[in-house]
């Protein structure tokens, strides 16, 4: 008898859970059709910021935007996914991770993405730029910057005219290379430029892959680091148009279009600093602070180099 009991039991709760379901299914049906007037949907992504490993407020990289991608292109039955892009790049690395994100969705659900450029989408920003079937940009948008560029300070001299005395102890000849407290040695800087060589070579051939025919110009000229406004990016087929996200897409469309926004969810704030320190003291403060400080600098120096 009592097994009887479990037994009406479960088929009730299978009885509800199939309610449920199909409650659902025709709320998202509802969702997408509305009155029966289907309107055209574009999900937006936002891409704005530097692009840069650890997820800081302001910055870009792919375990921030996994999740925003996914949604973009899963949770609605959209036309088309934009991508919002307004950023000076930064970790190569980040930006071919994105761009191979961006492109796996979009291939999988068929769906076409086209890249709108705000201020800049100069280096990775144009790595990201190029995951779009078309680039668009606004008249006095700056785009390409194809290059990889490392910089940093040297302080021997420094630390010499101080009278401090550095004390390194490594296992492996070349552990300290470019240590900045060292005098820069021929061998460094030849080690250095052949890792830019290579990942340069991997920007060039995802231009290419992307952009095909499109591109107008020898390798010397498009690829050289160099930087333009949308005219001549447009000449050299680096872009498709000049026009704004919705005005184009829009004209794509139809006047009814819905826009659905999709915008990473920064991973670096005041409270993560508090609760933090709640849990691990004002030490761990401190180095959020420092760290967070260390990562302004390297985006803004970023945005400097385009008078941003």
């Amino acid at each position: 008898m009592q097994g009887e009991c479990v037994v009406k039991k479960i088929f009730k709760q299978m009885a509800f859970l199939k309610v449920a379901k199909d409650a659902r299914e025709v709320w998202e049906k509802f969702r997408e059709e509305g009155d029966g007037n289907k309107h055209p949907k574009v999900s937006v992504i936002q891409l704005h910021g530097a692009i840069m490993s650890g997820g800081k407020a302001g910055t870009l990289s792919l375990d921030k935007l996994r999740g925003t991608i996914k949604d973009a292109f899963n949770k609605q039955a959209v036309d088309a996914v934009a991508l919002d892009i307004n950023s000076p790049g930064g970790s190569p690395v980040q930006s071919d991770m994105i761009g191979r994100e961006i492109r796996y969705w979009a291939d999988k659900k068929k769906i076409p993405v086209y890249s709108f450029v705000q201020d800049v989408a100069a280096s990775g920003g144009y790595w990201l730029a190029c995951a779009g079937d078309e680039i668009h940009a606004l008249p006095s948008s700056i785009t390409g910057s194809i290059g990889v560029i490392s910089a940093s300070f040297g302080f021997d001299k420094l630390i010499e005219k101080l009278g401090i005395e550095r004390r390194v102890h490594t296992a492996g000849d070349n552990k300290s290379k470019m240590d900045p407290f060292m005098p820069v040695a021929e061998k460094d800087v030849e080690a250095i430029k052949d890792l830019q060589l290579s990942i340069h070579e991997d920007f060039k051939d995802w231009v290419k892959l992307r952009r095909g025919d499109k591109l107008k110009g020898a390798d010397s000229v498009l690829m050289n680091g160099d930087f333009w406004t949308s005219s001549e990016s447009k000449e050299l087929g680096l872009i498709d148009g000049i026009g704004e996200l919705q005005q184009v897409m829009r004209e794509k469309l139809g006047e009814e279009v819905k826009f659905i926004q999709h915008q990473p969810k920064g991973l670096f704030s005041l409270s993560s600093i508090l609760s933090g320190a709640a849990e691990n003291g004002m030490k761990a403060m401190g180095e959020a602070v420092v760290d967070h400080a260390i990562h302004r600098t390297s985006e803004n120096a970023l945005w400097k180099r385009f008078k941003l």
